[in-house]
């Protein structure tokens, strides 16, 4: 599940005309280094989310055999967009990947499949924050030695995970944050986290175009 549904406003002037996903970075639009990493790890079927502007990415990707999963009239948020999505996705765990970001090292989606186990309830990529750029000072949670995750710490999720999307049905609001199912999954003790070794750049306002791409260069051989 690719999310590329938002309105992109932290990027201001840029997200005027277009969605933040097609806004490049290296040369290359968002949605198509999120694609590549899918691509790589062997991601079977892949669903995109729309909304703002999503006849742009509609066409963007003509030809390329990805699903669509329209919200209108109104946007739904993670947790109401993946469950929206799901009948396009099939049963069972699913991976989910922001658009909004740009990585180096190992590819997000193996690191993942490679730490899954089938009593999770969730796996989340997290990093620390020295490890991340455009992301600001403050990690989103904690990670214990058992590898469960719990609020708070310094570690940042980095918008790419697996989720077993079992109980999204329970909620009865149609526009949520897939935070409500984590919260409800770290209480069960089913809510985990696994290290990506590489660095990854938040690409959510303009000044992270520059930071990625100093990044990818960086990262260069």
């Amino acid at each position: 599940m690719l999310f590329a549904a938002g309105f992109g406003t932290r990027m201001g002037a840029m997200t005027a005309d277009r969605p933040k996903p097609l806004i490049a970075v290296a040369g290359r639009p968002l949605i198509d280094h999120a694609l590549a990493l899918a691509d790589a790890a062997g991601i079977g079927r892949v669903v995109a989310n729309l909304h703002y502007r999503g006849d742009q990415i509609r066409r963007h990707l003509s030809g390329r055999d990805i699903l669509f999963s329209e919200e209108q009239p109104h946007i739904l948020e993670t947790g109401g967009g993946l469950r929206a999505a799901l009948p396009l996705l099939g049963a069972g765990p699913v991976f989910t990947l922001n658009t909004d970001a740009v990585w180096t090292g190992p590819n997000p989606l193996e690191t993942l499949a490679t730490a899954w186990k089938a009593d999770m309830g969730a796996l989340l990529l997290l990093a620390p924050v020295s490890r991340t750029r455009g992301h600001g000072a403050r990690g989103d949670f904690t990670l214990s030695p058992d590898g469960r995750i719990l609020r708070g710490g310094d570690m940042v999720y980095l918008g790419a995970q697996i989720l077993d999307p079992a109980g999204l049905d329970q909620i009865a609001e149609p526009v949520f944050s897939l935070n409500r199912q984590w919260d409800a999954l770290i209480a069960q003790g089913r809510a985990f986290g696994t290290l990506h070794p590489g660095l990854w750049c938040d690409v959510g306002r303009p000044e992270g175009i520059a930071e990625a791409e100093a990044m990818l260069r960086e990262a260069a051989p």
